[in-house]
């Protein structure tokens, strides 16, 4: 609740995604129903009726439950996670869709999904909150019957499915930090190899320039999250491609709005066709500070 009036304070017009680990860790059993409603609603209170997405839970090997009996893993990074986990536990799921349909009546919540790699993973999660919108309904319990539903855009493969998973969501987020070490094939937890997980290389460029390219053709919108969206030398660079929505830390939110303000759509359009070609992510800072440095 405090983070999201700080956001506020520091000029947010939103929450473009609102993780719920933490609701989660440090504690000997899944948090109830009422407990996250509560939660959910004393954030949504604080927004009013700005946009509050909502990621569902994205646990791994890597933030161990204990009460989830999550085993560890040789690479957690690859493994059972996200959204996997959540069709797998459906009851520990529709506990919080529940939560999240109940707190949304007056707000604009949105629900996303982490992780999603295929269409039917996307699908049963949607079979899953039908089947609690239903409950909901027939116990006559009020929720937002136009809630957006998206998914988060963080594996190569939902990319190479943009199209076809346009069709079934109202928007994305791309999740930069994890859509970079997929793509590269680079662990950000190591040294050795944290370099290459670079979202200003090239071939990342190019994949976030076709996600928003292709949610567009199909009418929807498009975030982006991670350490990227919160770097005034990105700024150009997704303007140019057309992004609709930058999710940052608070701090990081009145610079981005400052260097959002410097820009003319033209100049970023052009900043971002030339970063495409360029040849490393090096070059791709290089230019774009030696352009922003001429404006």
């Amino acid at each position: 609740v405090n983070d999201a009036k700080l956001a506020l304070e520091n000029g947010a017009e939103g929450v473009g995604l609102l993780r719920t680990e933490f609701l989660y860790l440090d504690r000997a059993s899944t948090p109830t129903e009422d407990e996250q409603l509560e939660i959910y609603q004393a954030i949504a209170e604080v927004m009013g009726t700005r946009p509050l997405i909502i990621r569902t839970l994205d646990i791994g090997g890597d933030k161990p439950l204990p009460y989830l009996n999550l085993e560890a893993e040789a690479n957690p990074f690859l493994g059972w996670r996200g959204i996997r986990i959540c069709l797998d536990w459906p009851d520990m799921f529709k506990t919080q869709l529940r939560a999240i349909l109940r707190a949304s009546p007056g707000h604009q919540i949105k629900i996303m999904f982490p992780m999603v790699a295929t269409l039917s993973e996307l699908q049963a999660a949607k079979t899953i909150v039908a089947e609690v919108q239903d409950e909901l309904r027939q116990a006559g319990i009020p929720f937002d019957e136009a809630m957006e539903i998206g998914i988060m855009i963080e594996v190569p493969s939902a990319v190479a499915l943009a199209d076809r998973l346009a069709a079934e969501v109202d928007f994305f987020s791309i999740g930069t930090n994890d859509l970079s070490q997929y793509t590269m094939a680079s662990d950000r937890t190591n040294a050795k190899v944290a370099a290459l997980a670079d979202t200003f290389q090239p071939a990342i460029l190019r994949l976030i320039q076709q996600t928003i390219e292709t949610a567009h053709q199909a009418g929807k919108w498009v975030g982006v999250c991670g350490e990227f969206a919160a770097d005034p030398l990105a700024t150009p660079i997704l303007l140019g491609f057309g992004l609709d929505e930058f999710s940052t830390s608070s701090p990081a939110i009145p610079k981005v709005k400052q260097a959002i303000s410097q820009l003319t759509t033209t100049q970023a359009k052009a900043m971002a066709e030339a970063v495409l070609n360029l040849d490393s992510a090096q070059a791709v800072r290089e230019y774009i500070a030696q352009e922003l440095g001429s404006l």
